[in-house]
């Protein structure tokens, strides 16, 4: 697994810790583990589908559900990122 320079070099997570753990997760078919590991993981997936197969097939509201896709996906990162920063501050 790649090491993530943020935790590396400051010692604190960046709001994409957890993603690879989580699509591991999910490949191997533990959906719970991997939505507690990474909740935008699936959503990022859906939009990166969906993204593609608009480009091929043009759906008629595909751009305003990549968008809203977008910023669904960002305020879930968002809070997660905030709950986890709260959390280790809180615990550790």
């Amino acid at each position: 697994m790649l090491r993530c320079p943020s935790k590396a070099l400051l010692h604190i997570d960046c709001p994409g810790c957890g993603l690879q753990r989580s699509v591991i997760s999910l490949m191997k078919g533990d959906i719970t583990q991997s939505l507690t590991l990474y909740p935008a993981t699936m959503p990022i997936m859906f939009l990166s589908v969906f993204a593609g197969l608009h480009i091929i097939f043009r759906f008629k509201q595909g751009a305003r559900i990549i968008i809203i896709t977008q910023v669904s996906v960002a305020i879930i990162i968002v809070t997660f990122y905030i709950y986890k920063i709260i959390e280790h501050k809180i615990f550790n």
